[in-house]
């Protein structure tokens, strides 16, 4: 049995969401005639009490589409320095919207109102690019999928209002805060200028993510979506396997999460693991000791079928998703005792 526990990218769809999908009423997206990917948006946009949304390809597209609507060339964007915008997006806050960074030391990732207020630029300052965006991550990757506290946010946002500073969300894994939080996404749609959730990632679907904000934003963000070839032409088939996910995937991810849990639970039992961070969704980051490399550990995990990924020098990853069930747990745990 195969264990793949890289990352919760690697899904397949289920047989119900492919179903849905040969389903699908499909037209142009470029023309904006795809009744799938219309409703798609819409359905999105509603669930954050937002105006509008662009479905994409990818989690970094709808994030450098909203980089690049909210900057200009020679600003600054403010996020921490473990950020996925920064770190795994190829550089694309630099290539697509010529602007730089402000990198900032969070809690694991998390950033507080004070960090925010202190890295903006002064606007009479010659010298220092000009502050345009801060960007957060919720739930935050290589935080070991924590998530932010509500009332930090809201703490975020009144400084971006004193700055007339939009505020966007990598919410790449949102799903995943919210039902651990038991929040209402239109909380944060009220608080953000603009989201970008994943639904490839936890909610299973094979390809797309979708970026939502007002009208005026997204029909500047579906303008360079178009020049960075990404216009969909009979997409509606990728889109019904959103709207699948949407209103069937979410209230599972309980279930990654207490697996991801019962992960945890086996590594701490095993005398390599150094340390493990706090287990809060579905990432599971385990910490090994000065002498050993995370890169021989991960091979000695593919010989007995486990598949994970290194995420340091000492780190390895493992992410529980919808393909890993109490089978797989099992069989790990067996896997397990022989590394």
């Amino acid at each position: 049995m195969l264990i793949d526990l890289r990352s919760d990218t690697v899904t397949r769809p289920t047989p119900a969401m492919q179903a849905a999908m040969w389903a699908a009423e499909v037209g142009d997206d470029v023309f904006g005639d795809d009744p799938a990917v219309n409703a798609l948006e819409e359905k999105a946009a509603r669930l954050f009490g937002k105006e509008a949304a662009l479905f994409c390809a990818s989690g970094t597209m709808t994030n450098q589409l909203a980089i690049r609507v909210h900057t200009q060339p020679g600003s600054d964007v403010i996020c921490d320095k473990l950020s996925h915008i920064y770190l795994y997006e190829g550089g694309g806050i630099m290539l697509n919207a010529f602007s730089s960074v402000k990198l900032l030391d969070g809690d694991r990732g998390r950033l507080n109102a004070r960090q925010v207020a202190d890295a903006i630029s002064p606007l009479d300052d010659p010298h220092a690019t000009v502050t345009r965006l801060v960007s957060l991550e919720n739930t935050m990757n290589k935080g070991g999928g924590c998530y932010y506290d509500l009332a930090e946010i809201r703490a975020i946002r009144r400084v971006c209002d004193e700055h007339q500073l939009p505020l966007h969300l990598d919410g790449a894994r949102l799903f995943n805060a919210l039902v651990e939080t038991g929040e209402a996404p239109a909380l944060y749609g009220q608080l953000f200028d603009s989201i970008s959730i994943c639904l490839s990632k936890g909610l299973g679907c094979p390809v797309g993510s979708l970026l939502l904000g007002t009208r005026a934003f997204i029909q500047k963000a579906r303008r360079f979506r178009k020049v960075m070839g990404g216009g969909w032409r009979q997409a509606g088939f990728l889109a019904a396997a959103g709207i699948y996910a949407l209103d069937h995937h979410v209230d599972r991810l309980r279930d990654d999460h207490a697996r991801a849990r019962a992960i945890g639970n086996m590594l701490r039992a095993k005398p390599e693991v150094e340390d493990l961070y706090p287990i809060d969704t579905n990432i599971v980051i385990m910490q090994l000791p000065e002498s050993i490399l995370a890169a021989d550990y991960v091979r000695k995990l593919e010989m007995l079928r486990i598949r994970a990924v290194t995420f340091g020098k000492h780190l390895v990853r493992f992410v529980t998703h919808l393909d890993f069930t109490d089978d797989h747990l099992t069989e790990l745990q067996k896997q397990l005792a022989k590394v």
